[in-house]
């Protein structure tokens, strides 16, 4: 029992540790343009977000609680609540 649940602890902490970004630049990015400027550039952001998450884990923790204050929000709601978390990530 003790090895069988010493294995599932491995598994899970070895998948877990496959799992990099829990967000999406280009979804934080595309929110942004649909929400507050049409002809924002998307590609640049998405590639200015993914470059400074991957050397930055508190941009990257900061990318993570923008999209998940986001996610069930309007752009009228996420516009009040999100401020915070999103903040440097887009403008």
């Amino acid at each position: 029992m003790k090895l069988g649940l010493l294995g599932l602890a491995y598994l899970f902490s070895f998948g877990c540790s496959q799992v990099q970004n829990a967000y999406d630049c280009n979804h934080i990015c595309n929110r942004y343009s649909e929400c507050f400027d049409s002809n924002y550039d998307v590609s640049a952001c998405e590639s200015r977000c993914k470059d400074t998450a991957n050397d930055n884990q508190s941009f990257a923790d900061k990318a993570e609680s923008c999209q998940t204050c986001e996610d069930d929000k309007s752009c009228a709601g996420a516009t009040f609540s999100c401020i915070d978390e999103c903040a440097g990530i887009v403008p």
